[in-house]
């Protein structure tokens, strides 16, 4: 049986168990999502969905999320219907992080939508003021493994971003990109 058929038949019950845990502490749901972090069996993606569909801006039914998946900032994230993050990726939403519908993400990627200036040289790098643009994947996006997502990149429709690219500006819908930093490499 495919994944999205599985989640048709348990929709109403994670549905329902999401709606209580709006009202848990998010500590609670954080020590959770730790606790399960290294299992990505059915009932382990369960979980990340309920907690996700709980404390998260808006998601979206199918989205499964693999072990070893750090989401921080769960407030400022939100998803389409059939997202898949894989396992060991590193999702930062402090500026916000917006996926759109059938959203593919490969084992190992990063997502930072935050950025450090270094404006001031009176005090170090790391005390700056930080930007936050947020991070826009759109419909029908493949994002291979490895691949570095940087703060204030639109990745529109239909578009494929090869494995360990790193992508610091914004790519046009139907496009192939690779590389560091990621290039235009054809339409598709």
């Amino acid at each position: 049986m495919a994944g999205r058929d599985k989640f048709r038949l348990l929709k109403p019950i994670l549905n329902s168990i999401s709606w209580i845990f709006k009202i848990v502490p998010s500590f609670i749901c954080l020590f959770l999502w730790h606790s399960i972090m290294p299992f990505n069996g059915l009932i382990a993606k369960m979980i990340r969905y309920i907690i996700l569909k709980a404390k998260a801006q808006c998601v979206g039914d199918n989205v499964s999320i693999g072990a070893n998946t750090i989401i921080k900032n769960l407030k400022n994230f939100s998803c389409g219907n059939n997202v898949s993050i894989h396992e060991n990726c590193m999702i930062d939403c402090n500026g916000g992080i917006r996926l759109g519908n059938n959203v593919s993400i490969a084992h190992a990627t990063s997502l930072v939508a935050a950025n450090h200036t270094w404006n001031d040289f009176d005090i170090p790098i790391k005390y700056n003021p930080i930007t936050k643009r947020g991070i826009d994947i759109r419909d029908d996006v493949w994002v291979g493994c490895g691949v570095r997502i940087l703060d204030g990149v639109v990745i529109n429709s239909r578009s494929v971003v090869a494995a360990g690219a790193v992508v610091n500006k914004s790519i046009q819908k139907k496009s192939l990109v690779a590389g560091v930093p990621a290039k235009f490499i054809k339409n598709i």
